[in-house]
């Protein structure tokens, strides 16, 4: 059994383990700096929270190799979305502001968008916080559990049942 705990196994881990985890991202991502990134990630989870192993439930080669697919595939999401906005705000741009554009436009989308923020600013703090991460940072669920500390099912809750409220909350406005 491997204690990631002891910092001697936890580098034999590595040596042996990241080629396999490079190998699992690089299949998603097909970027080896990406993909890098990913087994860092990886092996930065084992060595913070090492408990977030459970040898019960099967080797410490799958655990890996299902993490940094599961984290590459987070990864990839993400760029893809941030790829697509970069598109539309690009295409956005060409058309230019006054291209098929009325006067009042510019005045409804400010309205909108003050109503969003109304939405928001009406959640509680934690669901306003996880959907500012998610929708205004770019981040995946994983890294919003991350950066607020809290279990990743938790951070998932919080962008559903944010999301949820301003739905409730748009319609009502």
């Amino acid at each position: 059994m491997t204690d990631l705990t002891d910092i001697r196994q936890f580098n034999e881990s590595y040596r042996q383990l990241a080629p396999l985890a490079f190998h699992a991202a690089n299949r998603v991502l097909r970027d080896a700096a990406a993909a890098e990134d990913v087994v860092q990630d990886v092996f930065m989870q084992l060595w913070r929270r090492p408990s977030s192993y459970d040898p019960d439930r099967g080797p410490l080669s799958r655990y890996v190799s299902l993490l940094a697919r599961s984290r590459a595939t987070d990864r990839w999401r993400t760029r893809t979305a941030r790829d697509a906005a970069v598109e539309r705000s690009v295409q956005e741009t060409r058309l230019g502001p006054g291209a098929h554009e009325s006067a009042a436009d510019p005045v409804l989308r400010r309205e909108r968008s003050q109503t969003v923020l109304r939405a928001l600013d009406d959640l509680p703090g934690d669901q306003r916080e996880a959907i500012l991460l998610a929708y205004g940072r770019g981040l995946t669920a994983q890294e919003i559990a991350q950066a607020v500390a809290v279990p990743l099912g938790t951070a998932k809750s919080r962008v559903r049942l944010g999301l949820q409220k301003a739905r409730i909350g748009l319609q009502a406005a």
